[in-house]
């Protein structure tokens, strides 16, 4: 029995998908930051174009060091979310941006590519430095979204 995306859809939280291609890094990494500091006013939820079929352990092992776990993330089908509103689309990978579709409800999309750290090569800790890297920088990308939605949400 395959479950729906555990997002709670409700039309005062609007829905913001991440997208990558294989929703087992990229997208969980920034879908946890994002759920952590914008969580209480917007959805968040992430998915692959071609979903690997789990997250990778070191994502889930570099989000735990910031006290977020992605233990319970399932990777997770684009597909799974055509039929519900997403007001916002935000990919992170240039293929994903460029197989997205419009879903329904969509208002806003975003293109911001980061660098694929399951793609890194190396000792443990030299991949490990990677996963760092780019859980940083995503999170610095969307720590500044979350805080200009709460701008706009405050100006309103």
């Amino acid at each position: 029995m395959r479950l729906r995306p555990e997002v709670n859809m409700t039309a005062s939280k609007p829905t913001v998908l991440i997208l990558c291609t294989g929703n087992s890094c990229r997208s969980h990494l920034a879908e946890g930051i994002l759920r952590s500091v914008a969580g209480d006013f917007l959805n968040v939820a992430s998915a692959g174009s071609k979903p690997a079929g789990y997250v990778h352990p070191l994502a889930i092992q570099v989000m735990r060091e910031i006290g977020i776990d992605l233990s319970a993330h399932t990777s997770k089908h684009m597909n799974e979310f055509l039929t519900q509103p997403v007001e916002t689309v935000i990919t992170v990978c240039g293929n994903a941006d460029q197989a997205c579709p419009v879903f329904p409800g969509q208002v806003n999309r975003h293109h911001w590519p980061f660098d694929d750290p399951a793609h890194a090569v190396g000792t443990d800790e030299e991949k490990l430095a990677v996963f760092r890297r780019v859980r940083d920088e995503i999170g610095q990308t969307f720590t500044a979204y979350a805080e200009g939605r709460k701008d706009q949400r405050q100006a309103r």
